[in-house]
């Protein structure tokens, strides 16, 4: 990967010698880290009600979006990607979500793993079918409501089990 390339990403450039793990306290070593510290501290001072981040409050907590774990057991079509893709799009429409893009990839002999990027942040997908078993990951923020996307899920991929968790991710420290 080019030097251009890793700075487009906010990667750290530095010698290995003087790379080492960042934290919060540290000073800042790329332009993208000085770019989302900036936003944390403004999220941080900002009253939630006049911030434009799109954070939601989800049983009493403000946090930047629910994140759903949904792991489908003995469950079918899973290697078929045209299907999944559709259902992808499904769960967006559902969950009033905004649909940016979808990458899905094939893999051989079975399985497919993409993901669905929306405005709201993302749906990924990981299927082993010859274990019947399949990954999502649904995050979003903001008015979209990710919950809506377990049944639809449930009725495509039909599986025997269904586990369902939810991270609130970006909680806000009191």
């Amino acid at each position: 990967m080019s030097d251009d390339a890793l700075f487009q990403l906010g990667m750290d450039l530095a010698a290995p010698e003087t790379a080492r793990q960042s934290t919060i306290f540290d000073e800042p070593r790329s332009t993208t880290q000085k770019e989302e510290l900036t936003k944390h501290a403004i999220a941080a001072t900002v009253p939630a009600q006049d911030r434009l981040d799109h954070f939601i409050e989800r049983d009493g907590v403000q946090c930047a979006g629910a994140h759903l774990i949904i792991d489908l057991y003995e469950a079918s079509r899973l290697d078929d990607q045209a299907y999944i893709e559709e259902t992808l799009k499904q769960c967006v429409d559902a969950a009033g979500a905004t649909l940016l893009h979808i990458h899905l990839h094939p893999f051989e002999p079975t399985g497919v793993s993409g993901v669905a990027v929306l405005a709201e942040s993302h749906i990924s997908v990981h299927t082993w079918p010859e274990c019947g078993y399949a990954a999502f990951d649904v995050f979003m923020c903001g008015d979209a409501r990710p919950e809506r996307c377990v049944d639809i899920l449930k009725d495509a991929f039909k599986p025997e089990q269904t586990r369902v968790s939810e991270l609130l991710r970006g909680k806000e420290v009191t």
